[in-house]
């Protein structure tokens, strides 16, 4: 009788990233909930890391980034963890080329608009659909209402006032100056280049600033926390990228900023009004 040679059984494969972030989790008597409050990351999207579905979540930099908050929040060793992140992840895509494309889904709650934003929409809906009524009914109803120019040689020209404030908007996106992004909280950006070289790539603390290099070519960045960061193009601020949380991958020149932001020209000085002389 041939004894079995149990010698050579095949060792069971060590756990993925999301069984050694469950277990410690649990160790820690933490909840999804727990996890979600202190990194700021939907329990939807910690689901998924736990289940080892990496490939779901909205690209490759947030995949490491989530991962590596959810083992500072459990005690485990962070630089290990994106290791075995980004193990699993070239084992799932190779080139990344599936991952880098993701944005959020429809549901997430990350882009769901506030009821403040909701209600602030739907009074701008009133303002333009009063705004519309009035205009039409001064063009087609009212008596005496201003009939267009019927040809071009009788249209009076721009004045002096309007070209010079033309030409004041048309020149202030080429005036340009340095642009720096300072982040409201703890959040995960990507800026890079033309060519894909990165000029960086990770969580910016809050109140960190990164100023973009004068010399980068076409940067851009990649973020889904648009509204946590404040922008300054030459010292001025400029708008947010969003109001929202949203996932962009948007130019950040100052001529592409400035263009998001149109100022309004300064009015000009009216002339005095000439005085006859009195005759003699």
């Amino acid at each position: 009788m041939v004894e079995e040679d149990t010698t050579d059984e095949e060792m069971p494969p060590p756990p993925g990233v999301g069984e050694t972030l469950r277990a410690a989790r649990e160790a820690k008597k933490l909840s999804l909930a727990d996890v979600a409050a202190r990194t700021r990351i939907t329990q939807r999207h910690l689901v998924l890391i736990e289940a080892g579905e990496l490939a779901r979540l909205p690209g490759r930099t947030y995949a490491i980034g989530f991962s590596r908050n959810f083992a500072r929040v459990v005690g485990l060793d962070e630089a290990r963890i994106v290791e075995q992140v980004r193990e699993e992840l070239a084992l799932i895509d190779p080139y990344g080329s599936g991952l880098a494309s993701r944005t959020f889904e429809p549901g997430d709650p990350a882009r769901v608009p506030s009821a403040g934003l909701a209600w602030f929409s739907a009074f701008a809906a009133l303002v333009l659909l009063v705004g519309g009524s009035l205009f039409v009914w001064g063009t087609f109803i009212a008596p005496g209402a201003s009939l267009p120019w019927l040809t071009a040689e009788e249209a009076p020209g721009p004045s002096a006032a309007q070209q010079a404030a033309s030409a004041n908007a048309a020149a202030e996106p080429a005036a340009g100056g340095q642009v720096v992004f300072t982040a409201g909280e703890q959040i995960w950006v990507r800026f890079y280049e033309r060519g894909g070289r990165v000029l960086l790539e990770r969580e910016m603390l809050s109140g960190e600033s990164f100023t973009v290099p004068a010399d980068a070519a076409e940067p851009r960045l990649i973020t889904a926390r648009p509204d946590a960061l404040t922008i300054t193009v030459g010292g001025k601020a400029v708008p947010a990228l969003a109001e929202v949380q949203d996932m962009l991958d948007v130019p950040v020149t100052a001529r592409a900023l400035l263009e998001r932001a149109p100022q309004a020209a300064e009015p000009s000085p009216i002339a005095p009004a000439t005085v006859p002389s009195p005759t003699a």
